[in-house]
């Protein structure tokens, strides 16, 4: 990746790489860099999530209880740990999700020039 590349990345507010996540579970189990690898997929590459917040926030959800998480094997062979959204990480999402519209809302409005000229 170039510096410039590096340099456009977005860091993530607090708290939303917990809804990242439980959001890319929705599509099933999936092992941990494959949950970082479809975040940058799915942002374009804005987003980067590095090993040093995934797992800490995966630990997290494990412990809030809206993941599970199971031993399996990757599809390149090796040992990888599942994780898998949990009823109650499915409840969780929802309301995450209708908080989050909620803030990025009103974060356009106070953005978006008024029809008066203020800049």
């Amino acid at each position: 990746m170039s510096t410039k590349e590096q340099r456009e990345r977005i860091e993530l507010l607090q708290g939303t790489l917990d809804l990242l996540i439980l959001r890319t579970l929705l599509l099933g189990p999936v092992h941990g860099h494959a949950i970082a690898k479809a975040i940058e997929f799915r942002s374009d590459d804005v987003l980067q999530v590095e090993q040093g917040s995934l797992y800490p926030a995966l630990h997290r959800l494990i412990k809030r209880g809206w993941i599970s998480a199971e031993e399996g094997t990757s599809e390149n062979n090796r040992r990888a740990k599942f994780y898998r959204l949990t009823p109650k990480g499915r409840k969780r999402l929802v309301l995450e999700t209708s908080k989050w519209a909620k803030l990025s809302g009103a974060i356009a409005r106070i953005l978006r020039p008024t029809e008066e000229g203020e800049s």
